[in-house]
């Protein structure tokens, strides 16, 4: 038998030789032909020690520490199919050549050491070469299964070669992993196979004509390698379990190694035809080495221009309509979960909901809230064991023609549900699809929380705007009682005047005609805008200081050049009222208020000027002219300044204030002469 393994080694020696020329002589100059001589050298090697080692019968560890070397040389040659390399530079910077060969030389190193520590044991070093062999096993179905067809019958016949190779070893090595010794019937056939795989890597060589190729890694090809690594490894594991097994089994071990052995492949086969683990890899595999299926930012984009375009009545069916094209749906409705009882069908497009439906949605948004997860109608019907503690009724669910049911958050409070039914393709969603459609309902239900807080807004400023409108009104009445609660307080002493008494017909003419507006605005649930008229500034002054001095300080008129200005006369004698009336209830009663009226270039300058306490910046910056702002408790709106303001601003004049605290105030009204009122 030595003397047939010898033959073979020989011939192995002899043929790699010839290949060696035969590549030389074709002198190709790119990388993966430079590499493939290293590799077919190393080959040659290898054969030679085996073939001196049979018949000088020196340590087998040459020839092992030879055979490293081949496996390495090979699986280098497979990385770099799988990288568009091309020169000794690009290769020896490569990171995963470089890490390859760190880890090979961490492993031989290791090995190798424990070998000549235990005297030469070699279980370490078939240990060794039980995970190379698997490694490139690995490397080579990865070149293979990302190449394209060109590629892939280029190198086709150069990966069942080496395969070959690395499966024969990984046999030998792992019986003897679990005998302790090399079955030397199977060692002195590598010789004759490596002349059997000899033809193959040569119609490879001679299909690559340019020397490289390129691969591209999909998913599949991860997946498939990744089972493959993990065969591999359990194999491994099981094989020493099953060594110890006959190491202290006495002579019993080899029957329960052997059965041993058995019983963990019938396992390992059960492992890989189970579908969940399929799946579960599948899932772990794409998210943590590849890119997502979806580009989210086209996807981000095509819900905005969707949201921008699609035409509908209201929100609801805006999301619900979106969230039925991304699946082709042809049905579906959107309900808001108003309690764990009671659900509001917002819309419904296909979908007729009743109330029979409501306790089914109990039980799904108790679930969603819970889980978080889509639910796919028929996925349950085939496997309800992938939706722990989900009761679904699926005649009902059938019945109501509903398919998938996506929960709605908003933040992380759950909103409510989209029902889809009736799609163009009967498909089941994978994780990628899932986690799409979930990114669409978040930002969705988000869209629908905006527009849903744009009606309460608007709801509140029409409540808001019909507060404002009627606290401009009870300023208005207030104005007219204080009128009329001067002529009451009048009466007694004047009512034998004729004169008080013209007066006061004039006082109730003016605050009836003042209640008729009042009252125009209450109905019409506006202000009504006020025609302009021509006054004269001076007389209105005057009527001001008449009707503000029944009460003190007194108002006085320290200069008043004659002024006529086109404007709101009712308006304008209100603003100039309230805030001589302001200056008085600051002000001691033994001072006095002072008003001025100048006309320069055409701007109106009034002025009120009182000696009371005064306002500090922060005040004046802050909250004068803030309304309902007000510093007189109950007695006042806080909207007597602001209405004062946005008047004059409105007929584009200007108000101004200086003050110091407890020493006085001075307001300052420029007006235009030619302005109107804009209101």
């Amino acid at each position: 038998m030595e003397f047939i393994g010898f033959v073979g080694f020989v011939l192995s020696f002899i043929a790699y030789v010839i290949f060696t020329f035969l590549l030389v002589a074709a002198r190709n100059t790119q990388l993966l032909a430079r590499w493939t001589i290293v590799s077919v050298l190393t080959t040659t090697v290898a054969s030679a020690l085996a073939a001196l080692q049979i018949k000088l019968g020196f340590g087998l560890q040459w020839v092992l520490l030879a055979d490293g070397l081949k496996v390495a040389s090979w699986a280098i040659l497979v990385l770099i199919c799988n990288t568009e390399l091309t020169s000794i530079r690009q290769l020896l910077s490569n990171y995963h050549i470089r890490q390859y060969v760190s880890v090979w030389s961490a492993l031989m190193l290791v090995c190798w050491l424990a070998s000549f520590l235990l005297n030469y044991s070699y279980e370490y070093i078939y240990l060794l070469f039980i995970v190379l062999n698997l490694w490139s096993l690995v490397l080579m179905e990865q070149l293979y299964r990302s190449a394209d067809d060109q590629i892939r019958w280029a190198i086709w016949p150069l990966i069942i070669a080496l395969a070959s190779i690395a499966i024969f070893d990984f046999v030998m090595y792992a019986q003897a992993t679990m005998v302790g010794s090399i079955d030397f019937d199977f060692w002195f056939s590598r010789g004759y196979i490596a002349v059997a795989v000899l033809p193959l890597l040569l119609v490879s060589t001679r299909r690559i004509k340019n020397g490289s190729v390129r691969i591209f890694v999909s998913r599949q090809v991860v997946f498939y390698s990744s089972i493959l690594m993990m065969a591999g490894v359990y194999l491994l594991i099981m094989a020493l379990a099953g060594y110890v097994i006959n190491y202290v089994g006495g002579e019993w071990g080899s029957v329960v190694s052997i059965g041993f052995l058995m019983l963990s492949g019938i396992v390992l086969v059960a492992l890989l035809i189970t579908e969940s683990l399929r799946r579960k890899l599948k899932v772990f595999i794409a998210k943590n080495f590849f890119a997502n299926r979806y580009e989210y930012r086209d996807e981000w984009l095509n819900l905005i221009e969707k949201i921008e375009t699609t035409n509908a009545e209201s929100y609801y069916q805006m999301a619900t309509s979106i969230m039925m094209s991304k699946l082709n749906a042809h049905s579906g409705a959107i309900v808001k979960r108003k309690s764990d009882l009671h659900f509001d069908n917002k819309y419904s497009h296909g979908l007729k909901l009743t109330e029979a439906f409501d306790l089914q949605l109990t039980f799904i948004s108790q679930f969603c809230q819970k889980k978080g997860w889509i639910i796919d109608v028929e996925e349950y019907e085939i496997t309800p064991t992938m939706y722990p503690e989900l009761n679904l009724d699926l005649d009902l669910c059938q019945s109501f023609d509903v398919r998938f049911i996506i929960p709605i958050f908003i933040g992380k409070a759950f909103y409510g549900l989209f029902l889809i039914g009736d799609i163009n393709e009967m498909k089941q969603l994978n994780w990628e699809d899932r986690d799409l459609l979930f990114a669409v309902s978040k930002q969705l239900g988000n869209f629908i929380s905006l527009n849903e807080a744009n009606d309460e807004l608007a709801e509140s400023k029409q409540f808001d705007a019909f507060n404002r409108m009627s606290a401009f009104l009870v300023h208005d009445l207030k104005n007219v009682q204080a009128q009329l609660a001067l002529i009451t307080t009048n009466a007694e002493k004047h009512r034998d005047n004729p004169e008080f008494v013209d007066d006061v017909f004039e006082t109730v003419e003016s605050a009836t005609d003042r209640l008729g507006k009042v009252l125009s605005q209450l109905r019409n649930k506006r202000v009504e805008k006020s025609t302009d008229s021509e006054i004269d500034l001076v007389e209105l002054l005057e009527k001001v200081v008449e009707q503000r001095n029944v009460e003190k300080p007194l108002v006085i008129i320290k200069q008043a050049v004659p002024t006529k200005l086109a404007t709101n006369e009712e308006k304008l004698h209100s603003v100039l009222n309230h805030l001589v009336q302001n200056a008085q209830e600051a002000s001691s009663e033994d001072t006095t208020v002072e008003l001025s009226l100048n006309n320069n270039k055409n701007i109106v300058t009034i002025t009120i000027t009182d000696q009371g306490s005064g306002m500090s910046e922060d005040f004046i910056k802050y909250r004068l002219f803030k309304p309902f702002d007000t510093t007189k408790g109950n007695a006042g709106m806080g909207i007597g300044v602001y209405e004062a303001k946005q008047f004059i601003e409105s007929v584009s004049g200007t108000i101004a204030v200086k003050s110091t605290e407890h020493s006085g105030t001075t307001f300052t009204i420029q007006l235009p002469i030619n302005a109107t009122d804009n209101e």
